[in-house]
This record gives C-alpha cells, structure tokens and sequence, in this order.
C-alpha cells in the first residue's frame, strides 16, 4: 500500500546501506580486537553473522559495529544489555530466526538504528512503546510472523523518522491506524497477505489504505466479504456501521429532548413573568397623575361648569 509517491523499498534499503558505510569511514570509536566466532567482521564496521546456526545473540561484538547481520540462524532472544552496547549500530538484519518476543529495553540504547528487519520470526505480539527508542529508524520489516495477531496501537507513535513500514503476510485481523495517520514522514505501508476482519471495529482502516493494483490487501472474514478489497470495503462500512443507532444514540436523543423541552418551558414562564409585571407598572404609572396636572384639569372643570350654567340662564330668559 502506498501512501503518497515514494521511492522503492530497495532504493531506501541502498540509502541505508549507503549510510552504514559512510559512518563507518567517518570518525568513530575503534573496533576491538576481537570478533565473535563464526562471524565475520570488516574494516567498514559490519558483522556478518548469517547463516551460521546461532541459536544464541553473538557474542563479543565490537563496540563500533555499525552493521549487524544476523539472519537465517536460530536465535530465539535479543538480550538488551549486549545489544544496547552498539550505540553506533545504523542497520540491524534479524530475520530467520526463532525471535518470539521483544519489548522496549530490547533497543533502549539504539537511537541511530535506521534499518530493521525482523521478518520470518515467531513474534506473537507487539507492545506499546516497543519501537520507541528508535527515533532514527527509516524502515522496518517485520513479514512473515504467522502468530503475530496483534500490534499495540502505539506502537509506531514516536517514530516520526519511519518511511517505509513492511507488516504483510502475519495473523492481523485489526489495526489502529490512529498513529500511523499521525507520522509525518511515512511513504509506503504493506498490509497485504493477513487475514484481515472488514467489520465495523476496522472501518477505519479500510477507509484509509489506498491499494496497489494487485489488491493483495483483502478481507479474510466475514465470508461474504472475504477476498475483497480494503479499499472496496471501506464505503460499504460505512454506510452498514451508521445504518442503525444503538443504545447511547437513544439515551443522548432523550437527554437532547428533555433540555430543549426544560429550556423552552422556562423561558416561557420568564417571559410571562416579565410581561404581568409590564403591565403592573404600565397601569400604576397611568394612575399616578402630577400635582400641577390636577390642579389644572379643576380649574378647567369649574371654568367649564360657570359657562354652561351662565349659558342655561342665558337661554331661559
């Protein structure tokens, strides 16, 4: 799945090698003298440890490693203490292996670690934080676990440098993608070959991958959606998820409901409070009449009262 225009997978893993050399010519801590046994170590600061039917993490490793390949041997743990000495370590290779587990302290020390490949391993489950010290890491491969079902939703938040994220072919069936969203410098996802469940608990991600023409990326359950599309999927979700309310959706229609009602009763009983005492205070200013007013209307009204009487006597003579 690609997010955005990007370059290869290949091309990036050829950067990070470029990298590992070039740190290697640079200024750096001297080698030691040693080199674990059936390894091989060079003067460019990689330890080539493949294929060599380790079952345990190699020992006596120079400080200054720089490249670390472990691959296609029988290591079931990486002890952080030996691991955390290679402070300088740039690419690390651990796939092939008997890996079941790994956790925050395993790559506590490893903030130049730009390239890391656990693929073909038994992990089972990947906890918060796991990759959080790694605040340099570009790519990482982690295919081809076949217990691997679940991946903490923080797993990846504080991996602001990672472009390329390679999880195809585990035991997923859900994944929050709240911190994937969230990093700024991710190009390319690969999701495809789990058994992905298209249900409303991975709505989200359905909506969100934008698919490669392969379509490799399909539903593993419910039946009727099985072998579609993420991409496909992700509409009819929608619609299917938001067709019918639940329980909550009722219970805040009622509380809505009653607030409105309470509000519209109380406004109406203030406005009629306000409109009886309107109306007092129109009537009793209407009966309250100024002194100077009143002593003018009586004289007005004697005047009036001698005229009509001096009239009536005027027309009775």
């Amino acid at each position: 799945m690609r997010l955005a225009p990007e370059p290869s997978a290949h091309r990036l893993r050829l950067i990070v090698l470029f990298l590992v050399l070039l740190a290697g010519v640079t200024t750096s801590p001297v080698l030691s003298t040693g080199c674990p046994d059936r390894c091989v170590c060079d003067d460019q600061l990689v330890v080539q440890c493949a294929g060599q039917h380790l079952t345990t993490f190699p020992v006596n490793l120079p400080l200054a490693t720089r490249q670390l390949i472990i691959s296609n041997n029988r290591i079931v743990e990486l002890p952080p203490l030996a691991l955390n000495y290679l402070s300088d370590l740039v690419y690390l290779d651990c796939s092939n292996n008997s890996l079941t587990e790994i956790s925050e302290s395993t790559f506590g020390n490893l903030r130049k670690l730009a390239y890391l490949d656990l693929s073909f391993n038994t992990l089972t489950r990947i906890e918060d934080r796991t990759f959080g010290p790694l605040a340099s890491m570009v790519m990482l491969r982690m295919t081809d676990n076949p217990g691997l079902s679940h991946i903490h939703p923080d797993a990846f938040a504080e991996n602001a440098a990672l472009q390329v994220l390679d999880v195809s072919r585990n035991n997923l069936t859900t994944l929050n993608i709240t911190s994937l969203i969230a990093l700024p410098a991710l190009r390319s996802v690969d999701l495809s070959g789990n058994p992905w469940s298209c249900d409303c608990d991975n709505e989200d991600l359905c909506l969100w991958v934008h698919l490669e023409d392969e379509g490799q990326t399909v539903c593993g359950s419910p039946a009727d959606l099985q072998g579609s599309r993420l991409g496909e999927v992700g509409i009819e979700l929608r619609a299917l998820c938001h067709q019918t309310l639940g329980s909550w959706d009722y219970l805040f229609f009622v509380l809505i409901g009653f607030a409105i009602f309470a509000a519209g009763t109380v406004s109406a009983w203030v406005m009629g409070v306000i409109m009886v005492l309107y109306e007092r205070y129109i009537k009793k200013k209407d009966q309250q009449v100024d002194p100077d007013e009143e002593g003018e209307i009586y004289r007005y009204n004697t005047h009036m009262n001698t005229y009509l009487s001096f009239r009536s006597l005027l027309i009775r003579k």
